[in-house]
């Protein structure tokens, strides 16, 4: 930090920067016009591991650009008309009550508001809402395995892939592990068809068609074998299982009862301002 601070005194004698309407409690690294940068508003652009006169370059093209903002805003203060000055103001204004409320409601639900999701909620909104939650895409529980072709008891492999027992599902993990290049179950969970259907050699161009006549799947480039094991499947147009769209649902229900919590809390707000006789209409 001293070395820093060093080449940034060298910048200020170096600039010449001697008014005295400066704060003579911070540290002034240069003046554009009336205005002054300090030292404490230069951000930490360089490390311990910058050169000397890298550093130097880096703070003052920080400077520079700063005192070409600078400028360009005095220049443009000066020459706005007064119509749009006063525009300017009323969207400054308007953008700091906004963030002022919005921080404040974030404040009040942090302490107040319950973010808790429960499983039962969730199914009460799954069941009476059906008419959200149609698929509209074709989706798969499955497992898939590539593997290059060079690899020994493909045969075995195969077997095991289409078997349902636990044991066979262990085994075929255990030699994928040691020979695919791609081995997934996704975590049991359902995916759209369209990110396995991409990683094959050939292109579907039926996916309903193949859904229903297939339960394992079979193909091969000239480096690859490509297995795919479909366990179950749900088809466009149809109703997406509830565990597929769990997280959208919580998300739904969290963000109906952050409205509420927000609706409720401006009416609280607004009535103790009626109670307490806050709030006039002239007739003018």
């Amino acid at each position: 930090m001293n070395r820093i601070l060093t080449i940034v005194i060298i910048l200020i004698i170096t600039a010449g920067c001697g008014n005295s309407r400066r704060d003579p409690n911070r540290v002034a690294v240069a003046r554009a016009g009336d205005v002054f940068l300090y030292l404490d508003q230069i951000p930490r652009l360089i490390t311990e591991e910058t050169s000397e006169m890298d550093s130097a370059g880096i703070i003052q093209d920080y400077i520079n650009k700063w005192a070409r903002k600078e400028f360009l805003y005095q220049k443009a203060v000066e020459n706005l008309s007064p119509e749009l000055k006063d525009e300017i103001d009323k969207q400054i204004e308007e953008t700091r009550a906004d963030l002022v409320i919005y921080q404040y409601q974030r404040q009040m639900m942090l302490e107040k508001m319950d973010t808790t999701v429960t499983e039962a909620e969730m199914e009460n909104y799954y069941s009476t809402s059906h008419e959200s939650f149609f698929l509209g895409s074709n989706i798969i529980k499955a497992l898939f395995i590539k593997l290059p072709v060079e690899t020994p008891d493909i045969y075995r492999i195969r077997r095991l892939a289409r078997s349902n027992e636990q044991d066979d599902l262990q085994q075929l993990e255990s030699i994928c592990y040691q020979f695919a290049d791609k081995f997934d179950d996704f975590n049991e969970k359902w995916i759209p068809f369209d990110r396995l259907s991409v990683e094959l050699p050939e292109n579907i161009s039926n996916e309903e068609y193949f859904l229903r006549r297939t339960s394992f799947y079979e193909s091969n480039d000239s480096a690859y074998i490509y297995f795919i094991t479909i366990r179950d499947y749900r088809l466009r147009s149809t109703l997406a299982p509830f565990e597929y769209v769990r997280d959208d649902i919580k998300r739904i229900i969290w963000n109906n009862r952050r409205l509420e919590f927000i609706q409720a809390l401006e009416n609280g707000i607004y009535n103790d301002a009626l109670k307490e006789n806050d709030f006039t209409i002239f007739n003018n």
